[in-house]
């Protein structure tokens, strides 16, 4: 059975997931709330889901609680909750930007505002979704710091290091982690029919690309099964990701 790359994409986004326990899963996106909810179908039962808001929901998005903001609060800046958020500009230490594009003080595009990053990513693990691998989000340095890199948060001593984490950064070219001496953004898996000349010619900068790559893993036919029939049945993934 053919796999899609749309498909591949929520395998590696699940995964951001595996073997957390019991914390607050927060994606931001279509196909990261799809990976979300395999998760916990699967692997990572213990998870909680949310609405984004201020709901705890079931696999199936029915409303199963109220998750009052000041306990939302008290996970995030407990280290008890993993967002996978969005990234407009990315950069090699993880430094996440998506509030201008642009000199601050009169930026070409206006984008969402740096919302809750700063508090998402020195208080919890904080992984990243982007649909469309480019130059223009995959770049040598940001033009406004949002998220916190690993960088800048070493460079703000222990109380900005405690809890910040950047599991894996998912593309829709491919895998990419940290595990680099100096934490720089490294090449962890292609997805299949990908090749490493597509996402270095793709990126911004100089990644950090292994001797040999692995592919992003296969789903299982019990996780495919799920993902086409049970969690996304109208193929709204599709409309993320081609192929």
């Amino acid at each position: 059975m053919t796999v899609t790359r749309a498909e591949y994409c929520v395998i590696a986004c699940a995964e951001a997931w595996r073997d957390n326990g019991e914390v607050l899963a927060s994606p931001m996106g279509l196909i990261p709330a799809l990976g979300a909810r395999l998760a916990k179908r699967t692997f990572s039962p213990d998870l909680l889901l949310t609405d984004g808001e201020a709901m705890l929901v079931g696999l199936d998005g029915t409303v199963e609680g109220w998750l009052p903001y000041r306990q939302h609060l008290t996970m995030v800046t407990g280290g008890r909750r993993h967002v996978m958020m969005g990234a407009s500009q990315i950069d090699r230490f993880g430094n996440q930007n998506i509030s201008c594009i642009g000199d601050w003080a009169r930026p070409k595009r206006q984008l969402l505002g740096v919302r809750g990053g700063p508090v998402n990513t020195l208080n919890n693990p904080t992984s990243y979704w982007v649909p469309k691998h480019s130059a223009r989000v995959f770049v040598e340095k940001v033009d406004m710091v949002c998220g916190v890199g690993y960088d800048r948060a070493a460079a703000a001593g222990p109380g900005a290091t405690r809890f910040h984490r950047i599991p894996r950064v998912v593309s829709d070219l491919g895998v990419f982690d940290f595990a680099t001496p100096d934490h720089a953004m490294r090449l962890a898996s292609l997805h299949p029919g990908v090749t490493v000349e597509q996402v270095r010619e793709a990126t911004g900068f100089a990644l950090h690309v292994p001797h040999e790559v692995p592919y992003t893993r296969e789903p299982t036919s019990e996780e495919l099964e799920l993902i086409r029939s049970v969690i996304d049945p109208q193929g709204a993934r599709r409309r993320e990701v081609d192929g």
